[in-house]
């Protein structure tokens, strides 16, 4: 009786891990990523779900610098300082910047070096982020400006650099996305 209790319960586990990982027809529903810096210290975790027929996107991390940061899903699943490894955004449909799938809202770092965001895109999807090469989640060390150039400023409109980047600056921290919601990995990719 004891055993069958064990293995019922065993079960009941297995599927619950499951469920967590898998929508319907087995399709991979979370995934997440340890954020490493540049020397590979883990500094954060970021959880991704799917939910609602949006990708919810939620980032805990520390030892980041005070302000505004550039903060994007990126094509590659792979994490090597200075994280140029990571590729460029995530842009499975090949838009123009700011609507690449992988531009998501700045990320705002407290005067402690902490940040904490969460919110929803209808523009990515677990599996995809999962595909064959994987995909990363960066932290930049300026702000995304969406490639927003006010005509004053550049009357042609935004350069090549900007409508590519957002001029975000360089990568301070870089995590590659896992299956699953637990965020195990070591940021350092596939």
């Amino acid at each position: 009786m004891i055993r069958v209790i064990v293995i019922g319960a065993a079960a009941t586990a297995a599927v619950a891990v499951f469920a967590l990982t898998s929508g319907a027809g087995g399709s991979v529903s979370a995934a997440s990523a340890v954020l490493v810096d540049a020397e590979g210290a883990p500094i954060g975790r970021v959880k991704v779900l799917s939910k609602g027929g949006k990708v919810q996107l939620s980032v805990d991390a520390s030892r980041l610098s005070p302000g505004f940061h550039g903060f994007h899903v990126h094509g590659v699943g792979r994490c090597e300082a200075p994280f140029t490894s990571a590729g460029g955004h995530h842009n499975p449909v090949a838009a123009a910047h700011a609507d690449h799938a992988g531009d998501l809202p700045v990320l705002l770092v407290a005067r402690d070096g902490t940040a904490n965001a969460s919110f929803a895109s209808d523009r990515l999807d677990v599996e995809g982020l999962l595909d064959a090469d994987g995909s990363s989640i960066i932290v930049h060390a300026a702000p995304d400006n969406y490639a927003n150039i006010p005509a004053r400023y550049a009357a042609a409109g935004p350069d090549a650099a900007t409508l590519a980047t957002g001029d975000s600056g360089g990568r301070v921290a870089c995590g590659v996305l896992n299956a699953g919601a637990g965020g195990e990995g070591s940021g350092r990719g596939r």
